[in-house]
């Protein structure tokens, strides 16, 4: 099965891994896409730029605003794609991510039955 796992920041996420967890962040990526890979699990990984990020509502007119932000607090930096056997093994994938400790790490599988 496949899962989408979002990775949501924060703005003090991005200060811990730009400053005291930046080794452990990159580490743990690092780890994570090396093992992934060795496993067939990893589908892709990105990061999501959010200086080209648009919020688009519709309504009378369309309205766009410069994103990410969806007049929230935290935005999306960034996911990894996994096919893996069941949603706990996800779950346990997305447990490994730096960013846990500040932001949500969000698990969605792709699909419906």
């Amino acid at each position: 099965m496949e899962y989408l796992i979002l990775i949501h920041n924060n703005a003090e996420t991005e200060a811990a891994i730009q400053g005291e967890a930046q080794e452990e962040f990159q580490r743990a990526h690092d780890d994570l896409q090396r093992e992934l890979k060795a496993s067939g699990e990893l589908v892709e990984t990105q990061i999501l730029d959010d200086a080209q990020a648009r919020v688009v509502r519709t309504g009378e007119a369309p309205l766009v605003t410069d994103g990410p932000y969806a007049e929230l607090r935290e935005w999306v930096g960034g996911y990894y794609r996994v096919d893996c056997a069941d949603l706990d093994r996800a779950v346990e994938i997305a447990s490994r991510f730096v960013e846990a400790r500040w932001s949500p790490v969000e698990v969605r599988r792709i699909g419906i039955d």
